[in-house]
């Protein structure tokens, strides 16, 4: 039976249906529009079906603030009719969501605040004071409640209310995607920086905002193992590389790993000025994901480090 992955042109859809081969029937917006409701029964009812697997979203972060219907549509209006497809069918349902659901629990002074169980959780497991210099943060839990700011974040923790409205679903947030070198269609910031860290000129990059940027293949390879793991309970669960950075430490790291010697000059997310508000923390726990047993994550260092092994490979070639 086959497991359909909508969105199959993104970074995400593409590396499953890479990793799923001929399991997978990749959707697109040229294939099934999933705004509209009818058109989703039909498509889906024709096909046999082991599940579907939604990747399709909104993600232009700046300009969604001004296409809120737009973003919306694609963002939870579409959700809610894959949800109500797959009840019909009794399929699961997997949703792909986002870190940016926690953005408002955020400090903009560049502070590194903790959700307070997460801190109850962690003074529990080590027995450290919430005071004491050397407590880090374990990232939000699954249980931890959202605080979405913004169009897109709003939207898409809409997407994920839609989604747990039938029974069989996974939600998968994860967080700074970016695909293998070898996806050509994929734009991400690790491409970013390094076409322009090629002018030869400074790069201003955000220095308060502490997430977790991911390796596509290793969230891939996790979300296929949450779905075909007989154990699992439906419900949330977080994947992304382990540790935490910021955007600038990110970018500094990506220019010394391509050798290359680009000054990165930090600035706050005020100075950024975009137009969405983004997190200033995001870091998302990953222990309920590992506690079943999944293929492990590594840290972000060296999932940037696989990254990069692709790359060298590619210009030698």
């Amino acid at each position: 039976m086959s497991i359909v992955v909508a969105g199959a042109r993104g970074q995400l859809g593409g590396e499953l249906c890479r990793q799923l081969g001929d399991d997978a029937v990749g959707l697109d917006i040229d294939d099934l529009d999933l705004t509209d409701g009818p058109a989703v029964l039909a498509t889906l009812q024709r096909l046999r079906l082991a599940a579907v697997i939604n990747c399709a979203a909104y993600t232009q972060v700046d300009r969604a603030e001004a296409e809120f219907e737009r973003c919306r549509a694609v963002n939870a209006t579409a959700v809610e009719h894959l949800a109500r497809a797959c009840g019909e069918l009794d399929c699961p349902l997997v949703q792909i969501s986002t870190d940016y659901v926690f953005g408002g629990a955020g400090d903009s002074t560049g502070t590194v605040p903790v959700p307070a169980d997460t801190m109850r959780s962690m003074v529990a497991k080590t027995g450290l004071s919430p005071s004491a210099g050397d407590a880090r943060p374990l990232g939000f839990r699954e249980d931890d409640p959202p605080a979405p700011q913004g169009v897109y974040a709003t939207t898409k923790f809409e997407g994920e209310r839609a989604a747990a409205r039938h029974p069989k679903h996974l939600i998968v947030r994860t967080c700074g995607l970016y695909a293998r070198p070898s996806d050509a269609r994929a734009g991400n910031f690790v491409k970013t920086m390094l076409r322009l860290g090629g002018g030869g000129q400074p790069l201003r990059v955000v220095a308060d905002q502490h997430c977790t940027p991911s390796y596509v293949p290793h969230v891939a390879r996790a979300v296929l193992f949450l779905l075909r793991c007989e154990t699992r309970p439906w419900g949330i669960y977080h994947v992304t590389n382990r540790g935490q950075t910021t955007w600038c430490e990110f970018a500094a790291e990506i220019f010394r790993l391509a050798g290359m010697d680009v000054r990165v000059q930090p600035i706050t997310t005020a100075e950024y000025a975009a137009a969405a508000p983004r997190p200033a923390y995001s870091v998302l726990d990953t222990s309920a994901y590992h506690r079943l047993g999944g293929p492990p994550m590594p840290d972000w260092q060296a999932a940037l480090a696989e990254y990069f092994a692709e790359w060298e490979s590619l210009r030698t070639m």
